[in-house]
């Protein structure tokens, strides 16, 4: 059976003026689909205004022509469709739109809705919206729809918000993205039970076996037997690459191990490399991928919320020096990350809570709403029935912050060093503690601290250092760094950052809760460690 992410079908759903087209087209644009207005494919098909069908033929005549088109619609599948504001009244047409894509339901108030029909040339044969009754129209229409409107369980308030930002949050409610700008663009999906169409996503996307399950002794036993089955009913011959888990095993002879199993497997360059498991195994299978045969196609399937917020993003691929994090890599786009955040419950907690830190380094970056939803704490977050939705949507809003930057500046010139926020000290008190402090752990460290100086040099606010660490210990996350780690060790790791230029390391500061500004150059001394 189709899954409905193979089918890349989105129908948007709502009242007239609702920003159905509008969006519609914008989202289609964005992660690059067809999109069609329902209405307007009926008025091509017939060469009738939709009015004047109503008039000559008829409602009902209409109805069955708005079902054979959805049908059309759902065949061909892979787009973006704007939905007329009854179509889903027929209960056929909603449990078909359903099963085969998703529907998310824009509303606005009456006033809002009044006020855009207003400058509508568009005419809405059951409003007529060029009358003076459009108000009486318009709320008796709402009044005998509410309870279907209301039944819809994804939706958007679009009141005062513009189009892009509108389409912005669909996106992100639906976990779809497109990154472009760097190499040959590729899509984004997260979605609950998503690596059961692995195999399905790679088909459509034309990606060739035989396919390197690459992967460590870790995920392999919770996950390496559902990927192998999605890719293997999917038509793939498949070759599991395992490795050992763990930072330590991040090096040169790892990645030599993957392009030796890949020829042992047969691999040729139009095969593919799928990447699953955190950002130690995708950082590795990419680069193994990007150096082997001069290159080789790879996707991602991150199964750690650190990976799914921010690892497994960009196409940044590389390894290990025993002087520092990722010091040898390259800029290779994968084909398609696809992420499922059921794997997220088979997490140890402290896993889990380590994800959570590049969670709150996003929200500190772009996103003030996903800041109060971590403020809210580990066990309001993770200790309840809503558990799995809570993870969907921390991992969607995440990606969307970081999707937002890559976009902007792919290869990193700019905007995107903001993505280091947490991570300039953070890397240095990984190497300072022999990674006995996890990535999480030292990046939430690394953003008080960042914090803490920031307010020193005059540039945060005051008190942003103990507002973010509250929201971090609430996640269970240490904001104190352990005792007897050497600031010498610290500082030589800070000075040895990849990212600095013509002998400068530039820090990622924070300003406020979703403003980071980057480029800021300090003096590499014990003071800047005065926290520790």
């Amino acid at each position: 059976m189709t899954s409905l992410l193979t089918n890349n079908l989105f129908f948007l759903y709502g009242p007239s003026g609702s920003g159905k087209s509008t969006v519609g087209r914008l989202m289609a644009d964005m992660i690059n689909l067809p999109f069609t207005d329902l209405d307007l494919f009926i008025e091509q098909q017939t060469g009738k205004k939709i009015p004047q069908i109503f008039a000559e033929d008829g409602e009902s005549h209409f109805r069955q022509l708005e079902r054979s088109a959805l049908l059309q619609q759902i065949d061909e599948g892979n787009a973006v469709v704007a939905l007329g504001g009854g179509c889903l009244v027929n209960d056929q047409n909603r449990a078909d739109a359903q099963e085969n894509g998703f529907v998310i339901f824009l509303e606005a108030s009456l006033e809002e809705l009044e006020k855009r029909l207003s400058y509508d040339d568009n005419q809405r044969p059951l409003l007529q919206n060029n009358s003076s009754q459009l108000h009486e129209r318009l709320s008796a229409l709402l009044e005998r729809r509410g309870s279907h409107y209301d039944s819809f369980p994804v939706r958007l308030n679009t009141n005062g918000l513009a189009p892009e930002a509108v389409c912005r949050q669909v996106l992100t409610r639906l976990g779809a993205f497109r990154v472009s700008g760097m190499g040959d663009p590729y899509d984004v999906r997260i979605h609950n039970r998503g690596l059961d169409s692995l195999g399905d996503m790679l088909q459509k996307r034309g990606l060739k076996g035989p396919v390197a399950l690459v992967s460590d002794t870790n995920v392999i036993q919770h996950h390496g037997e559902r990927a192998k089955k999605a890719l293997l009913e999917a038509g793939y011959e498949v070759k599991q690459v395992v490795f050992p888990a763990g930072e330590a095993h991040k090096t040169l002879d790892t990645v030599s191990y993957c392009w030796t199993a890949f020829l042992e497997a047969g691999l040729e360059r139009s095969s593919t490399v799928v990447a699953l498991g955190g950002g130690v195994v995708s950082d590795l299978a990419g680069f193994a991928a990007s150096s082997y045969l001069r290159g080789c196609r790879w996707v991602v399937a991150p199964t750690t919320m650190l990976s799914m917020a921010d690892a497994s993003l960009g196409g940044k691929t590389g390894f290990d020096l025993p002087q520092g994090k990722n010091l040898v890599g390259a800029f290779y786009s994968p084909a398609l990350v696809l992420a499922d955040p059921t794997t997220l419950l088979t997490l140890p907690e402290n896993q889990v809570r380590n994800g959570l830190a590049e969670v709150v380094k996003s929200a500190v970056i772009g996103d003030p709403a996903l800041y109060d939803i971590c403020r809210r704490g580990w066990k309001s977050l993770m200790e309840t029935e809503n558990t799995l939705t809570n993870l969907e949507e921390l991992a969607c809003r995440s990606a969307a912050v970081k999707v937002n930057i890559i976009n902007q500046d792919p290869y990193e010139k700019g905007i995107r060093a903001a993505l280091n926020l947490g991570h300039t000290i953070g890397h240095g008190l990984e190497l300072a503690s022999n990674f006995e402090l996890n990535h999480g752990e030292a990046v939430a460290l690394g953003m008080v601290l960042e914090a803490d100086l920031a307010e020193r040099i005059g540039l945060a606010k005051q008190g942003l250092a103990e507002e973010l660490s509250g929201a971090l210990h609430g996640l269970g996350l240490p904001v104190t760094a352990p005792r007897g780690l050497d600031r010498q060790t610290i500082l030589k790791a800070i000075s040895r950052d990849k990212k600095k230029v013509q002998g400068k390391v530039r820090f990622a500061l924070p300003v406020d809760i979703g403003e980071v500004k980057t480029g800021v150059v300090l003096d590499l001394n014990e003071d800047l460690l005065r926290r520790i």
